[in-house]
């Protein structure tokens, strides 16, 4: 039995109607319809959604908390942003916002631009080292932030470039006085 399958999902204040195997949802910040397979049902309380088991078989397990998992953060985003911090450390890196893009200058002899994706929202500090990825889809906000991640992955002995808070950093001995 998987153990995030049948864990209830909190509704939130978000709107939720079942038709057949096709969920809809409708928050303040989104909306949309997530579509789970035949093996599973669904059982809508009213501040709760929980995701049953139909028809048993050897994959329902992972489809179980699978679905769950999806349909959870579906929820959540449609109910409040998702958010995540990039940092960008050197001297002279930055970021700067300009409408549905981001101009950055990370070390390299030109300033890379990028087009943010529909859905997405980017704010910077005044220093333009700390940017602040929101958006209401969980994977399409941790894709973005992979995306700036690799314009200037960080260096392991200075620590600078582009780092996504919560990453795991481990900076690197440099050359030690001999004895």
């Amino acid at each position: 039995m998987s153990k995030i399958g049948r864990k209830p999902i909190k509704l939130n204040s978000v709107a939720v109607e079942v038709k057949g195997q096709e969920i809809h949802y409708k928050g303040q910040f989104a909306s949309g319809v997530h579509s789970i397979p035949a093996e599973l049902g669904v059982v809508l309380n009213s501040d709760t959604i929980a995701l049953v088991v139909a028809i048993a078989n050897r994959d329902t397990n992972r489809l179980w908390g699978l679905h769950r998992a999806l349909l959870a953060s579906k929820i959540d985003g449609a109910f409040k942003p998702f958010e995540k911090q990039v940092k960008i450390t050197g001297l002279g890196y930055k970021a700067i916002p300009q409408g549905k893009k981001i101009e950055f200058s990370l070390g390299y002899s030109h300033k890379i631009y990028f087009d943010l994706p529909e859905g997405v929202t980017v704010e910077t500090d005044k220093t333009g080292q700390l940017v602040t990825v929101k958006s209401s889809d969980k994977q399409l906000m941790g894709e973005v932030c992979g995306k700036f991640r690799r314009l200037r992955p960080t260096e392991p002995y200075k620590g600078t470039g582009v780092l996504v808070a919560g990453d795991l950093f481990i900076k690197k001995a440099g050359k030690g006085k001999g004895k």
